[in-house]
């Protein structure tokens, strides 16, 4: 029951992210699983975050706040 409530929030939370929303999730993933990021290139070494850093800048600028 909790693993479907997760993947329906994730599934609604993906649902309202902007044109670069692959990206913005990985993203998101990356932030929460990340203990300690000082820049966002800490961020583009997480696991969670499959593309190359540059597609950091790409989904901040391109996703809605």
């Amino acid at each position: 029951m909790k693993r479907a409530k997760l993947e329906e929030f994730r599934q609604a939370a993906y649902s309202y992210l902007g044109r670069a929303h692959d990206a913005t999730f990985e993203l998101m993933d990356a932030i929460l699983l990340t203990r300690n990021a000082y820049s966002l290139a800490d961020l583009s070494l997480s696991p969670a975050f499959r593309r190359k850093w540059s597609s950091i800048y790409e989904a901040l600028q391109d996703s809605r706040p």
